[in-house]
């Protein structure tokens, strides 16, 4: 949790609630400012919130691991390297977690992301598979999943959801290019979540476009020590900034 404007750095879930009841006007302040500042450098990003899920821990455990790190933290400190690059291009951003072991369910992430309004939740996780399979793949919601209960995402989230990662997809391939290869661009459908429930948990409780982008193939020694190096990390993060702008841009 934040505790004042000197230690503004990005926004949680927490930080966010408070703010929308009153109990940190300083935050309210400080959202306001950078938009303000955006606007006054003529960014076109201005009014958008970016919401990012560093993926797991979760309610379906730790997510996988290589032989030298895990996703949670590949996850989280792409994320936190993401969050600082979108702040300065005049984003709002918003995290879904401020601790790399800091567990939240994946329904709640969503919620995090409608609460702000965001324009797009992005949520990063590493894949596992054959050692043979290497490289990133981006998903989105094609049609509505149903778990505890509750059936979606809406029609308009569907459309969204897959005309960003249609946008996204592209951008991130040519950004990567010679860098990292591409698993292609898939509907929730094609995971085993995705196939039992008809979406992901994350889509199904989602009011805002939102794309999973598994980075690597972490049980590949060679993307797991591809995704560790600075050069490897820092690729991913351009790739992922050029993303989100060709996405938000139109």
């Amino acid at each position: 949790m934040l505790t004042g404007p000197n230690s503004f750095r990005y926004l949680n879930g927490d930080d966010l609630e408070s703010a929308m009841r009153g109990k940190l006007p300083w935050l309210t302040l400080s959202i306001l400012s950078l938009t303000q500042s955006a606007m006054a450098q003529g960014t076109p990003y201005e009014h958008r919130v970016v919401c990012i899920d560093p993926g797991h821990p979760s309610e379906v455990g730790l997510g996988t691991h290589g032989k030298r790190t895990s996703e949670i933290e590949v996850a989280y400190r792409v994320a936190t390297s993401l969050a600082a690059r979108l702040r300065a291009e005049g984003f709002v951003v918003v995290m879904t977690k401020h601790d790399m072991m800091e567990k939240v369910t994946n329904r709640r992430r969503a919620e995090i992301a409608n609460a702000a309004g965001a324009s797009l939740l992005l949520r990063l996780h590493c894949d596992a598979a054959a050692s043979t399979l290497s490289g990133f793949a981006l998903y989105y919601p094609s049609q509505p999943g149903v778990t505890h209960g509750v059936r979606g995402p809406a029609q308009d989230v569907i459309r969204s959801s897959a005309k960003a990662a249609k946008l996204m997809y592209p951008a991130m391939t040519k950004s990567l290019e010679g860098k990292l290869p591409s698993q292609g661009l898939k509907s929730d459908l094609a995971t085993a979540i995705g196939k039992k429930q008809g979406a992901l948990t994350g889509s199904i409780f989602s009011k805002v476009p939102t794309v999973l982008v598994e980075m690597v193939v972490l049980t590949n020694p060679k993307d797991e020590d591809w995704i560790l190096s600075d050069e490897g990390q820092q690729a991913m993060v351009s790739a992922l900034d050029a993303g989100i702008r060709a996405a938000l841009e139109h």
